[in-house]
């Protein structure tokens, strides 16, 4: 296992919730390992936007590659990369390009994509397990994608049980709803689980009471930028300084 992945891999058991920033370039990767993160990840809206394609595997896998690539050449930390579905590849080209591109970790989520609805449960054990054989020192994060189909907790928790058995490292139960939920998953899920964090739902300090041990950002950093250029841009187009000191 090389020295990234086994440093990625512990920080999943330290006494307090990693944090991840999702991080879309080179530059912004540089910046947020500058001020102390001890490991990146990628998003795949973030990056896919930035490249002019839609996310859910709407951009090339070469362009989504090479940005990855581009982003874990750039720092010394370990990154880990949203790779959505894993691109429709087999287990053995997708570990072994994946890890060309010198990131150490992977989200892999079970919807269907590029169809709607969720992967059979069995199907994406499969799966897992095949990227687990093909690439053992790989961490591999499950995110599971009930909620976002109408699921429940119960369906969230049969599923990270599952994954977790077919060789995850982690699980992420993506847009848990609330505070209780986020609680019994940490207590019935009996491996890490990893909560997106959003502007209306649990602070870092609060996550870190429940337990959670993984938090990363989506595509939330990449548009709140976004958002602060679209600013810029309404505000020279009214005639004032982009930097809104006037």
């Amino acid at each position: 296992m090389s020295d990234l992945a086994k440093r990625l891999r512990d920080l999943h058991s330290a006494d307090r919730p990693l944090v991840l920033p999702n991080v879309w370039d080179a530059r912004t990767a540089q910046v947020f390992a500058a001020t102390g993160f001890p490991a990146l990840a990628t998003p795949s809206s973030g990056i896919a936007e930035s490249l002019g394609h839609t996310d859910q595997q709407g951009a090339p896998v070469e362009e989504m590659f090479a940005a990855a690539a581009r982003i874990a050449g750039a720092v010394d930390v370990p990154v880990t990369v949203d790779a959505e579905a894993g691109y429709g590849l087999p287990a053995k080209e997708f570990a072994a390009r994946l890890l060309d591109t010198g990131a150490v970790g992977c989200n892999l989520e079970d919807s269907a994509l590029p169809a709607s609805g969720l992967v059979p449960v069995d199907e994406q054990v499969r799966w897992l397990s095949d990227v687990r054989q093909a690439a053992p020192e790989l961490v591999i994060n499950a995110r599971v994608d009930v909620y976002l189909h109408g699921g429940t907790t119960d369906d969230a928790v049969e599923r990270s049980i599952a994954y977790l058995d077919a060789g995850a490292d982690c699980v992420y139960p993506i847009l848990a709803p609330g505070e209780a939920a986020i609680a019994e998953l940490v207590e019935r899920v009996p491996g890490p689980v990893n909560v997106l964090f959003t502007p209306d739902g649990p602070s870092l300090p609060r996550l870190a009471e429940l337990g959670v041990a993984r938090v990363t950002f989506g595509g939330g950093l990449y548009h709140a930028m976004i958002d602060a250029v679209r600013g810029m841009a309404e505000r020279i187009a009214a005639g004032a300084s982009p930097y809104g000191d006037e």
